[in-house]
C-alpha cells in the first residue's frame, strides 16, 4: 500500500506544483508521515521532479508556448545551481534551509502584488537580470526544494513572461536542477528507488494533467493560486521554526 500512497502524493503535489509551484508543501510533509529517512525523501523528490518536469516541459514546447532558445539561456545556470545545492546540502541544517525558504517566499509574495509595466501575455524572453536568481533558485532546489517552483513562477511572471511560458521555463529549469542534485544524491547512496519510482509515476501523471488544464485558468485564478500557495508555505515554515525553537 505504501507505493499507492506515494503515487497519490506525487500526483496531487505535482498537479498543484506545475500550476502554481509549492508542490513540496504537499509531498514533503506527507512523506514524513510515512517515517521515511529525510535524505531518502529529498532524493526521491528530486528524482520524481526531474522526470515529471521534463514531461510537462516537453508538452509545452511541442505546443510552441515557449522558445527553446530562452530555455537554453536559463538551463545551464539551473543545472549548475542544482549540482552545487546537492553538494552543499550536507553542510546546512534543515531548520536553516526552512528559514532561507521563508525569506525568499516573502520576497516572492511581495513581487506578486506589484504592478507590472508589461502584460505577461506579450513576452517569452528572459531578461539578463533574472539569470542570477535562476541560479540561486536552482541551488536552493538542489539543496532542499519546497517552494522553488513558486519562486521561479514569480520571477518569470514579474519579468513580463506569459503564464504558459513561465510554466515551461520553470519545469525545464526544475528538470535540470533536479538532474544535477540526483547525480550527487545517487553518488552519496541516498537515492532509494523503491521510494522514488512510485513517487515519480504519480508526478508524471499529475504533470500531464496540469499542463492540459493550464490554459483553462483565468489570470485572476492564476494570481490567487500563486499567492495562496506562497502564503501556505510561509506559514508552514514559520510553524516548523517555532516548533524547533521550543523543542
Amino acid at each position: 500500500m505504501e507505493w499507492l500512497f506515494l503515487f497519490g502524493i506525487g500526483l496531487i503535489a505535482t498537479f498543484v506544483g506545475t500550476l502554481s509551484g509549492s508542490g513540496g508543501l504537499i509531498n514533503f510533509p506527507s512523506m514524513m508521515l510515512l517515517g521515511l529517512p529525510i535524505h531518502s525523501i529529498i532524493s526521491a523528490n528530486k528524482f520524481s521532479n526531474m522526470l515529471s518536469s521534463f514531461s510537462s516541459f516537453f508538452v509545452l514546447l511541442k505546443r510552441k508556448e515557449l522558445s527553446m532558445k530562452e530555455a537554453l539561456k536559463t538551463g545551464p545556470i539551473a543545472l549548475t545551481g542544482g549540482v552545487l545545492g546537492g553538494l552543499f546540502a550536507s553542510s546546512l541544517s534543515q531548520q536553516a534551509l526552512q528559514l532561507f525558504a521563508g525569506g525568499m517566499l516573502l520576497v516572492a509574495l511581495t513581487l506578486s502584488f506589484m504592478k507590472k509595466k508589461q502584460s505577461i501575455h506579450l513576452s517569452h524572453k528572459v531578461p539578463t537580470k533574472a539569470l542570477p536568481f535562476v541560479g540561486l533558485i536552482g541551488w536552493y532546489d538542489g539543496t532542499f526544494g519546497p517552494g522553488q517552483a513558486t519562486l521561479q513562477m514569480h520571477l518569470f511572471r514579474h519579468s513580463g513572461i506569459s503564464y504558459l511560458a513561465s510554466i515551461g521555463l520553470t519545469r525545464f529549469n526544475t528538470f535540470l536542477s533536479c538532474t544535477g542534485a540526483v547525480i550527487v544524491y545517487s553518488l552519496s547512496g541516498h537515492l532509494n528507488m523503491a521510494i522514488a519510482l512510485p513517487l515519480a509515476a504519480g508526478s508524471i501523471t499529475g504533470a500531464q494533467i496540469s499542463v492540459r488544464m493550464a490554459n483553462k485558468l483565468s489570470l485572476v485564478q492564476i494570481n490567487w493560486l500563486l499567492r495562496s500557495m506562497t502564503i501556505l508555505l510561509i506559514l508552514q515554515v514559520c510553524c516548523y521554526s517555532l516548533f524547533k525553537t521550543q523543542f
